[in-house]
């Protein structure tokens, strides 16, 4: 008889700290093509700290990240979200996105968006599993030019 495989990731699951940066940033800049500023990370972060998840692998090192705002009533944003690119397809994307959806419906969010890149087929198809849809597109919306596409899922 062989032992049944375990559904979960080898990650823990915990809230953002400051030397958690270069990872992030590392992480960002790889899955995203974006660049922030360290210090938007830390300010972000204290807005809503459980909105901050981070994927740790079993040195504690992040591989993974969802940063969550809330800037209009009753609504979470996902500013950012990337798994880096050699944990991905473990389940650690699902993982944090489904953790995010139960602190969203604990502060009493009934939706939650997202802006993705339109050229991003691979993220559009994850997000579309979890039940968002493509809502607006955003002309030029990257630093680079490129067009995005704001998703957005209710919360029920």
């Amino acid at each position: 008889m062989s032992p049944i495989p375990d559904e979960r990731p080898a990650v823990t699951l915990r809230g953002f700290r400051p030397s958690d940066v270069p990872f992030v940033s590392s992480i960002v800049a790889d899955a995203l093509h974006e660049h922030y500023d360290p210090s938007l990370y830390l300010s972000l972060s204290s807005e809503w700290p459980e909105g901050f998840l981070i994927a740790a692998d079993s040195h504690d090192v992040p591989v993974a990240f969802l940063l969550g705002v809330s800037q209009v009533e009753r609504e979470a944003r996902i500013l950012m979200f990337a798994v880096d690119r050699y944990r991905r397809a473990q389940g650690i994307g699902r993982l944090l996105m489904t953790t995010f959806f139960e602190r969203c419906r604990d502060r009493g969010y009934a939706r939650v968006t997202l802006e993705v890149r339109v050229s991003n087929a691979t993220a559009i198809r994850f997000y579309t599993r979890f039940d968002y849809s493509v809502v607006d597109l955003l002309r030029n919306y990257y630093s680079d030019g490129e067009n995005g596409y704001q998703m957005a899922r209710p919360l029920p």
